[in-house]
Formats: C-alpha cells, structure tokens, sequence
C-alpha cells in the first residue's frame, strides 16, 4: 500500500486545495520549524500574561457575559477543560468525516500563524490525531458563526477523551481510538481550551471542500452545455470572442473561451449548420450566467484563503508587541456574503439548467418528439423528468435565499450580532448536491436529443467523447423504464474530477 503523502505547513500557509487533499484523500499534515516557532513564541506570552496575573480574556476571565469574572490562579487550568465541555451542545446529524477532517486541519493551520497562543502540545495532539485517522463525531447545528464554538467544543472533548470518534470506519469511545491509535488525550492547559474553541475552522475548512466542488460543477456543467449545444443545434455566436469581449463583464470572456474548446470539430461551426439565427437566453447567455459564478467563485476562494492563513481569534496574541488584544475578527460577514452570492450565483445557473432541459422537450422549441419519446406519445419518454427538474430547481431557489442577517443576541446580548457563516456553507453544499442531479439530467437529454436527430456523427471529439461515456453508464431510451438509476449513475460521473485528456485543463 502507498503511503498517504505529507502536507508540510511551514514557513508558508495551505492553500484551500491542500486543505481538500486532506481531508478528501488522506494526505497527512505535518508542522515545519517556521509554524512551530510562531506556535511557541505566541504560547510564551500566554505563559508570561498567566504568571503575571495581567487580565486578558480567556486565560483569566469568564467567557461571553462572564468576561467581568476574574478567575483565581489555581482554577486557571481546570476553567480550560470545562471550556470544551461546556461548549458541547451541537445538535443534528453528525459531520461527514471529510468536514472533520478539513475542521481539523483548518484549526492547526490558525494555530500555526501564531496568534491562538495554544500550547505546542496541543498543536502537535490535533495533528496527531488527523494523522491517526481519530474523526471526533460532531452534531452539524447549533454555530452562529461568530467563532464554531459549538462544533469545536465537541472536537477538544473528544480528543481530550470523552464522547465518541470515528476511528477505522467505526464510531467508538474517544478514549478508546486514542488508545488504540496509541495517543495520549489533549492536556489542555492555560488558554488551550478556549484557544481550541474560539476560530471558524468548520466554516473555513467546509468552505475549502466547496471550493473544489463547484469548479467540478463548472467543468461537468459546461460540458453538459455544450452537448446541449449540439443538441439542439444551437448557433454558436454566442461564443464569439469578439462579440464576448465587446462588454468584457467579470468572467464571461474566460466561459466563451471554455465552451469553444469542448466543442472543437463541431459541426455547428459550420456556416448554416444551427437551426435558427437566436436561441432561448438559457442558451444564449450561459457565458454571462457561469461567467458570473467564476467571478463570485474567485471572491469566496479568495475570503477563504485569508481565514485559512491567518488567525481569527480573540483575543489575538501579538507575540511581536508582547500584546493580548481583544478584538472582532472572528467576524466573518465579508467571507459569509461571498457564499450567499455564490449560492445566488448557482441558483441562476440552475434556472439555466432546468430551461434548457424543459426546451429540448418540447417540439415547439427543439422540433424533436415530446418528452424525446423516441416512440412517440404512445409512451412517457422523459415526460416524468420534468418533476425531480422543477422541484430541485425549486429547491435550490430556495436554499439561495439568504440566512445570513444577523440571528438572536445571545450570551446576555453580548453576543448580538453574528454571520451564521457555517451553515451559509452547508446551504451552498446542498445546492451544488442538487446541482449535480441537474447536470446528469441535462447530459441525459442531450445525449437522446442528439440521436433522435440524427446527429451523432457530427459531434467533436470532444463531445463525442462525453456521449459515449454517458452512454457508457445510460442506455438509450428505446422503451419506458425506471430512470432513477441511470440519474444515479451520471451524477456520480459529474462528481469526479473530468476523466478525458483531452480537456483535462478544464
């Protein structure tokens, strides 16, 4: 068996790729000198702040509305081990190990820049257990969002040895994997408990996986465009450089240039070749609609990567200017606006999507069978399709709607404004799951639509490449049959990254 490769965080920050090849294919992390001395230089003004008995929040004060309760020399160790417990509340279903695993490794790297003042023991525990496979099991609701207090509550209770984990595919006592994985529990000290606690790692490490997840959804998703294209035999103006670059908004130029690679050695560049001189907007401005989610895509990955590379907690450790300062930087409005307008941005392309779809199956528009019953309207053809179309479609409309104006003042109202950043995310996430569905009904379509008319020796390479492959998981539709199978089997396609050299830079 292979080794997992090692991820070294050192004298420069993961990237948001880096945090994916974590917690999606086992790479395992390891801390350089340059992050550990910046670990040890912050936890040495911890070390001088707690001895000198000098007031700085969360080392030796209450917590929230508590901050006004100075806490007693002797308690300032067991005060951090309640910290955990007391924050583990989180309710629902558990995370998938992925979003453990990526929280892990987003908190280690807010660790390693040098502002949390955690020990280097407990730097060095998180990343033994990340290495070790130890995934704490976490409850996905109850954070705010200012700070993941509740899901990192979970995280250092488990790991200092309590709750449940799941270890080698199977959910068992913390105390138990730690043994077996041959770990010692966290020994939190002054600060480690709330300096584990106060960081938005589950919405920047979750953030991290999206990433990934939609540029796979603008590869497969433009795919699916143009084989729609050749479809419905669609004029290909619409991709016209110049026409493109003569009001160059945000990304538009970049997806024109996209759609006229996949569709080298098109018969549609042709002069004559599409079947009328404007098509429906859902195919005429598929560069303006997924140019504008590149865009956005571009701003959330950027607000991503300056949560990931720095430390968000408060208060800050200032190890250059020997300073604890209290501070708001665990606010993440900027970043939770960037993924509402990229769920926003998602939402328009699946109205795309859904358009599309809807004109290849009617005669009116497409001048192909109804439902593209290749035998007629004596059977239903994907006339049934339409339903899971409208309501994933309606769904993603509505997970596009924006939660992220502030909830309920918590905490004796000190905590009176907040981002719900972590579940901005997660509604982004599900609209790229639903997204996916979209697609492979898409791709089933074309691919019918394009025999039916008869032209199949007409496509690029490119798009021929992709028909045989969808042909490869999907019989044609020659007789009414269940369909859910073969909408199961595309959209696992559309989940992988592009599998054809061809156009492997997509």
């Amino acid at each position: 068996m292979t080794a997992s490769p090692t991820i070294l965080l050192d004298e420069k920050p993961l990237d948001a790729d880096a945090i994916a090849t974590i917690a999606r294919r086992g790479a395992r992390l390891g801390l350089g000198p340059a992050a550990l001395n910046r670990i040890r230089e912050g936890r040495a003004l911890i070390e001088r702040f707690a001895a000198s008995g000098k007031p700085a929040y969360g080392l030796n004060t209450g917590l929230g509305a508590s901050v006004d309760t100075s806490l007693s020399a002797a308690d300032l160790v067991a005060f951090q081990r309640s910290v955990t417990h007391s924050h583990s509340v989180g309710i629902g279903p558990a995370l998938p190990v992925e979003a453990v695993r990526a929280m892990l490794a987003a908190r280690i790297c807010g660790m390693a820049a040098g502002g949390t003042g955690a020990s280097e023991a407990v730097a060095a525990g998180l990343v033994a257990a990340l290495n070790a496979g130890i995934h704490p099991v976490i409850p996905s609701w109850g954070s705010i969002g200012a700070a993941d207090l509740l899901p990192l509550g979970h995280l250092g209770r488990a790991l200092g040895g309590e709750g449940e984990v799941n270890y080698q595919g199977r959910v068992m006592p913390a105390a138990q994997a730690l043994a077996l994985a041959g770990l010692p529990p966290l020994d939190l000290r002054e600060k480690d408990g709330h300096a584990l606690i106060v960081a938005n790692s589950l919405s920047t490490g979750t953030a991290c996986l999206l990433i990934e997840d939609v540029r796979l959804f603008i590869d497969w998703s433009l795919a699916a465009v143009a084989l729609n294209y050749e479809a419905f035999r669609s004029p290909l103006s619409v991709i016209d450089a110049q026409a493109l670059a003569a009001r160059p908004a945000f990304g538009q130029q970049a997806i024109g240039a996209r759609l006229r690679a996949l569709l080298i050695g098109s018969d549609l560049w042709r002069e004559g070749a599409a079947r009328r001189l404007q098509d429906p907007l859902s195919y005429r401005c598929v560069p303006q609609v997924w140019g504008a989610l590149s865009h956005v895509l571009e701003q959330a990955h950027a607000a991503t990567e300056i949560e990931l590379h720095h430390s968000g907690d408060n208060p800050i450790v200032l190890a250059e200017s020997g300073r604890i300062v209290s501070n708001g930087n665990f606010d993440l409005t900027s970043f939770t606006l960037c993924w509402e307008q990229l769920g926003q941005a998602l939402a328009h392309c699946a109205a795309g999507i859904a358009n599309r779809c809807l004109r290849l199956m009617s005669p009116a528009a497409s001048e192909l069978p109804r439902f593209l019953s290749a035998r007629g309207q004596s059977r239903a053809g994907y006339a049934e399709l339409q339903k899971p179309l409208a309501a994933l479609e309606a769904e993603i409309r509505h997970l596009a709607n924006p939660m992220s104006i502030s909830p309920l003042a918590v905490s004796d109202s000190i905590e009176d404004q907040s981002s719900m950043a972590p579940r901005v995310v997660a509604k982004a996430s599900a609209i790229v799951e639903r997204l996916r569905y979209l697609v492979a009904i898409e791709m089933m379509c074309a691919a019918t639509a394009i025999e039916l008319r008869g032209v199949t020796g007409r496509l690029g390479p490119q798009m021929r490449q992709l028909h045989d492959a969808i042909r490869d998981l999907v019989a044609p539709l020659e007789e009414d049959r269940e369909l859910s199978r073969d909408l199961e089997n595309i959209s696992r396609m559309v989940s992988a990254p592009w599998p054809f050299a061809t156009i492997a830079w997509l």
